[in-house]
């Protein structure tokens, strides 16, 4: 099995950190922090970091060293279009990332030829029958980032744990919520318990900056340690 799957699959909550900017020593300390997964982007305007991601020949040497050094699996999002994806997608095959990160809505034909996993995301505007059918048109991970836009940094609320419940009883895949809103690490156990499989967190809860990140996911690591040691 693949080994982003394979951490999905174990009980408990996995924990993934998606950098703000592709930073080879940011990314170490990440994993030496306690994250089991991180993950980049290339060719897109990052809304929730204000980051724009260059394409691959831009931000390449510093994947391929991230890649380099990795302690775990590091999956990456090809592009925040079917164009932008497409662009740099054959190169993207022959470097030794986990997994692809993409909206459903901007995934070409090309990508469902690939051995690696796609983690497809649905946003908002997602019905739930078409959020059904992800897996049976090739994802092998849903990431379930249904906030609006205009909600970004507000607090999770008991409609957010349902709509998460009700994407992760719907597909027979593993199911990450990613930090739309401003989670707290107190509040993991509260994702446990709607099935997701996975926590993303990124600049919405752990800034922009390393000196705000590393403490971040230290306080993450430490509360799904606490919920992963009860299941």
């Amino acid at each position: 099995m693949n080994d982003y799957l394979k951490l999905l699959a174990r009980p408990g909550l996995t924990l993934i950190m998606s950098l703000p900017k592709n930073d080879p020593a940011l990314c170490r300390a990440a994993f030496e922090e306690g994250a089991d997964v991180v993950k980049v982007h290339i060719n897109v305007q990052h809304r929730a970091s204000g980051t724009h991601f260059g394409a691959l020949s831009e931000e390449r040497s510093a994947l391929e060293e991230m890649l380099a050094h990795k302690t775990g699996p590091m999956g990456i999002v090809p592009g925040g279009s079917v164009e932008a994806v497409e662009s740099d997608f054959a190169a993207l095959e022959q470097m030794p990332f986990s997994f692809y990160s993409v909206y459903a809505h901007h995934i070409p034909g090309c990508a469902f030829d690939s051995a690696k996993p796609l983690m497809c995301a649905c946003d908002y505007s997602y019905s739930a029958e078409e959020i059904a059918l992800f897996p049976a048109l090739g994802a092998s991970v849903v990431e379930a980032s249904v906030v609006q836009g205009a909600e970004y940094g507000t607090r999770l609320n008991m409609r957010d744990l349902i709509k998460y419940a009700a994407i992760a009883r719907s597909v027979n895949v593993p199911v990450v919520v990613p930090t739309q809103r401003a989670i707290k690490p107190e509040e993991a156990y509260l994702l446990a318990r709607t099935g997701v499989k996975g926590l993303m967190i990124g600049a919405m809860v752990t800034g922009r900056e390393k000196g705000t990140i590393l403490p971040a996911i230290r306080a993450f690591r430490k509360a799904i340690d606490e919920v992963n040691a009860c299941v």
